[in-house]
């Protein structure tokens, strides 16, 4: 999440073997996310973080790593800065692209994003996103918020399968991923996979416990 602490600790993924990084943009009601990423952009908002200084945080953590940075955020976020001002701004700060998880496929076509798609999407909808979507597929394993889970979505499969027949983009699987055992079981599924809410959960005991727990799950998918 966008706050002072952000660059040392994408810092921190980077050196336990993360490959992208995903930087949230706070918004003030984050539909698709579960309590723990819900209550991090609660605490960057009340610590004053807007559109310009996560743009800001953005670009400062762009000098402490050099792997793709992905922006994620809500469209209300992006129609109050500007859609176009946005996509121009993000990219100078140093993004490689962006998600915005509840901007339809179908919704400005114009702006680059990956897309992302879930067991309820149809196959048209699939087909549409990996035509759309900017490097990547990014599947939610679970009809529902990100968080912990117990145990690996049973839809993944399935909707890895349906994915493979429509396109050959790389498909990274997230939503419900927090242990090295469940990574492990996604990437024999999908080419990668994503992990923000036990992430946080490390990044609250520092860069030390973050780049650790990133070292277990890199160590899992080798």
């Amino acid at each position: 999440m966008s706050g002072p602490e952000a660059p040392d600790l994408a810092a921190a993924a980077v050196s336990g073997g993360a490959d992208v990084v995903e930087l949230g943009f706070p918004f003030s009601d984050p539909l698709a996310d579960g309590p723990v990423i819900r209550r991090a952009a609660e605490r960057a908002l009340a610590a004053g973080m807007r559109t310009q200084a996560c743009l800001e945080c953005l670009a400062a953590t762009r000098g402490k790593v050099d792997v793709p940075l992905v922006p994620m955020t809500y469209s209300s976020l992006l129609e109050a800065y500007g859609w176009e001002r946005f996509a121009v701004d993000a990219r100078a700060a140093g993004a490689t692209s962006l998600i915005v998880a509840d901007l339809p496929v179908d919704a400005r076509p114009d702006l680059e994003r990956v897309q992302l798609v879930a067991p309820t999407s149809t196959d048209e909808r699939i087909g549409l996103a990996a035509e759309r979507t900017d490097g990547w597929l990014y599947l939610v394993t679970v009809a529902g918020t990100t968080g912990a889970r117990a145990s690996l979505s049973p839809a993944l499969a399935p909707l890895v399968e349906r994915t493979r027949r429509l396109t050959d983009v790389p498909l990274y699987a997230g939503f419900g991923i927090s242990t090295p055992e469940q990574a492990a079981a996604a990437a024999d599924l999908a080419d990668g996979v994503v992990v923000g809410s036990a992430a946080l959960v490390a990044a609250e005991n520092g860069v030390a416990a973050l780049e650790s727990f990133v070292a277990q799950l890199r160590s899992a998918l080798a």
